[in-house]
């Protein structure tokens, strides 16, 4: 499971941001336990358009790429090729930050790095293993040492040499272990390949890709899927899929009408919701299979409020979601923080802000950072401006000012 996540100096953040699930005690109500910590399986992120919603599973992406990709793909760009925060130019010259914090099995996991434009500054991997609170640094990498690489605890165990050789000064240590399938470091490589997803609004969901069709080749996953098509009250009552193309097959939803069942086209005749809703199941529906970490940006775009209520607590139900699958998600749906559902399908602590400040650097809080009261309808407040993180919209103010302008020009 996700701990936390932090980062500087990468897209609109200019200074040091958390991303934290940790609960706190009495705290939480769908916090899991795990490794002698309490963590959560959503994190939701509201702001105003442009403040760093994006950016934050943006930042967490780059770094995803970074870990699988440093060692082929920066061989090619002779750098790093980060995107540091661009409105300070002293920016530039100084290191981006990237540090994630998971549990695998029972083993903690902190691992992070800091990248230049040129190579890579730093990177270390502490570990905290079956619950412990004892702290191992398993590696510990600085550009600007004379013995670049050091291994305090010898807990890495196997020759160095070869990994060290192989680790250019612009990749990562971590990628070349994992591509040299050292086993120790084996699974948390894998966890950056198979359980942190990102899912983004535009061509990723109002399209399905070729792997998510062809998932919808099993027969028991499919089943799923339609059931979950069908309690969004779609007027769906199926799924076809043609396999005559193995890598792309076609994909059709039957629509029960007055003369019997219609199959519809999704790439002509489905609406933006009916798609959005179909292409956000398979990869949420493998999430809770595999016990993934799903990011999903403007999780509420097309979507009925009712519909993005129920995503969220199918990752908080333990039945549904077994295995600790998490949600990260943007979005603008305020009825989240609201009683308009049946139960408020967010707590307090489950809510993150971005705000953009006046210097044009983003900045991420919790929500419990404002003193919000339990029996506070947070609705209201965050509506209200007192939260932060809403539009500073004077749109009342230009009306009155154009219509000043028009009356003394005479018009």
């Amino acid at each position: 499971m996700l701990v936390g996540f932090r980062a500087a100096n990468v897209l609109s953040f200019r200074g040091e941001i958390e991303l934290s699930l940790l609960a706190p005690e009495g705290g939480d109500r769908a916090a899991r336990s795990i490794s002698d910590l309490r963590v959560s399986p959503v994190a939701a992120v509201f702001g105003a358009n442009a403040s760093g919603k994006t950016n934050l599973l943006g930042a967490m992406r780059w770094m995803r790429h970074a870990v699988l990709d440093s060692v082929a793909d920066w061989a090619r760009a002779k750098g790093v090729p980060r995107q540091p925060f661009a409105v300070d130019r002293e920016a530039a010259e100084e290191a981006s930050l990237f540090e994630v914090d998971v549990v695998i099995g029972a083993d903690r996991y902190v691992y992070g790095f800091e990248v230049s434009d040129r190579r890579v500054e730093t990177e270390w991997l502490h570990v905290y293993p079956r619950g412990s609170r004892r702290r191992q640094v398993w590696f510990d990498r600085d550009a600007d040492r004379n013995e670049q690489f050091r291994f305090p605890s010898d807990r890495l165990k196997g020759p160095k040499k070869p990994l060290i050789e192989y680790t250019r000064p612009n990749a990562l240590f971590l990628t070349a272990a994992g591509s040299l399938h050292v086993k120790q470091l084996a699974p948390l490589f894998s966890w950056f390949n198979d359980n942190l997803w990102l899912v983004s609004p535009g061509d990723d969901l109002h399209r399905l890709d070729a792997h998510s069709r062809r998932k919808l080749l099993d027969p028991i996953f499919r089943k799923r899927v339609e059931r979950l098509l069908s309690v969004a009250d779609l007027g769906i009552t199926g799924i076809e899929v043609e396999d005559k193309d193995e890598e792309a097959p076609a994909v059709s939803l039957v629509h029960q009408g007055r003369n019997g069942s219609v199959a519809f086209d999704i790439r002509h005749q489905e609406s933006l919701g009916t798609l959005t809703w179909l292409a956000l199941l398979i990869p949420l529906l493998k999430a809770l299979d595999d016990g993934a970490v799903l990011l999903i940006d403007e999780l509420d775009s097309s979507l009925h409020p009712v519909l993005v209520a129920e995503i969220v607590r199918l990752f908080e139900d333990t039945v549904a979601n077994p295995l600790g699958a998490q949600l990260v998600f943007t979005g603008h749906d305020v009825t989240l923080l609201s009683k308009a559902h049946l139960e408020r399908p967010l707590d307090r602590e489950q809510v993150w802000i971005t705000e953009k400040m006046s210097t044009g650097e983003s900045r991420l809080y919790p929500l419990t950072d404002m003193g919000v009261r339990t029996d506070e309808s947070m609705e209201r407040g965050y509506l209200r401006g007192r939260y932060g993180g809403i539009p500073r919209i004077g749109l009342r103010d230009m009306a009155v000012e154009t219509e000043q302008r028009r009356t003394e020009a005479g018009g």
